[in-house]
């Protein structure tokens, strides 16, 4: 039996095979189930955005703690990268979904943060946003404090070696101490608050203690000041120094005026404070040997200020030697402890009958 005419179609009467035509059935068909396959990868990559679709991700709030550190100019995926390594979520790309809906996120600050273990990606961000969760050593220095003082208490709250900063301390010039200090860091570690990471270096505590120095001569307009009184900076940071011991801070402006008075003419200072600071003491009363301590900073011995500041005096006692009271008083005295009350004279005769009424109120 012939095979002719087995393929024949009835509307094809010719006997001819229609190629063309079956190849132009199939492309449309294979070019919809491409386009369906297009649109369903695009649904599926919505839903996985707007869900957080197989981002690997914990829930609730954690348990535990880590430190995590953020540094400056982190991206998104890099803090997500550094809390998964910590194990304190599941995955970077849950924390980068959640950042991302969150415009919040953008404020994240650079330091360490404490941080839970198998935390959802939306609680970790939220405690990476609470300033509570900081991680940060707190130095407190007070007025009047010595550099002795400050780096013991600094070497306290973060816990570098005071051999440490007292090597950055030698190289205080690098790292932001005027060049009037002439190479002495006394009286340049200025008194504030400040808070450092569990990552700061020794440099980075000195550097901040100097640059706080530096805005306060910048706000109190230290240099031009000084030269406004015929003084070195260094000079009125010296008597701003000697006010921080000597005197209450209602009183600086006018112990000010009793010191350039007595500067100015030709009297020794004969302060007890500039001695113990020789002595690297916080006696009261010194003994007769004491005040013959031979010492530059003796200003019972020698005429005129120091060599340069007893302590880091604060802003308010900086401004005081930059605007002394007006006045004639050449002697001051504290005539009642307990009070702090500070009387002054413009005669010796004077100073002696307060000198009396201190005594009698010392018992």
């Amino acid at each position: 039996m012939s095979q002719l005419g087995l393929d024949m179609t009835y509307d094809d009467p010719s006997g001819r095979r229609p190629r063309n035509r079956e190849r132009s059935a199939k492309g449309p068909v294979l070019i919809a189930l491409l386009s369906l396959v297009v649109i369903g990868m695009a649904v599926f990559l919505a839903i996985k955005s707007v869900s957080g679709g197989g981002a690997s991700d914990y829930e609730g709030d954690g348990s535990g703690s880590a430190v995590v550190v953020v540094h400056s100019g982190d991206s998104l995926r890099i803090i997500g990268r550094s809390l998964t390594t910590a194990g304190v979520i599941a995955s970077e790309d849950s924390f980068v979904q959640a950042a991302s809906v969150d415009t919040r996120s953008q404020g994240i600050s650079p330091g360490s943060y404490t941080m839970k273990l198998k935390m959802s990606a939306t609680s970790a961000l939220n405690l990476l946003l609470d300033p509570t969760s900081r991680v940060v050593n707190k130095l407190a220095v007070p007025e009047g404090w010595r550099v002795s003082r400050t780096i013991a208490a600094a070497a306290k709250a973060t816990g570098i070696p005071v051999a440490d900063l007292k090597a950055s301390l030698a190289r205080a010039p690098e790292l932001g101490l005027p060049a009037y200090a002439q190479g002495e860091p006394e009286g340049f570690l200025f008194p504030a608050t400040y808070a450092f990471g569990p990552d700061a270096t020794a440099d980075k505590v000195i550097s901040a203690l100097l640059d706080r120095f530096a805005k306060a001569a910048r706000d109190t307009d230290l240099e031009a000041g000084a030269k406004a009184l015929g003084r070195t900076p260094l000079e009125v940071l010296t008597v701003a120094s000697i006010l921080e011991v000597e005197a209450a801070p209602g009183d600086y402006d006018k112990v000010a005026r009793v010191l350039y008075n007595r500067l100015d003419s030709g009297m020794r200072l004969q302060l007890d404070s500039t001695v113990n600071y020789a002595l690297n003491s916080a006696d009261l009363n010194l003994t007769a040997e004491q005040l013959a301590t031979d010492s530059p900073y003796n200003t019972y011995r020698v005429k005129g200020l120091p060599p340069g500041p007893i302590n880091s005096p604060g802003e308010a006692a900086i401004q005081a030697a930059l605007s002394p009271a007006k006045g004639k008083w050449l002697y001051f005295i504290t005539t009642d402890p307990q009070t702090q009350t500070t009387e002054f004279a413009t005669t010796y005769d004077q100073f002696l009958l307060l000198k009396r009424k201190y005594l009698a109120n010392v018992g």
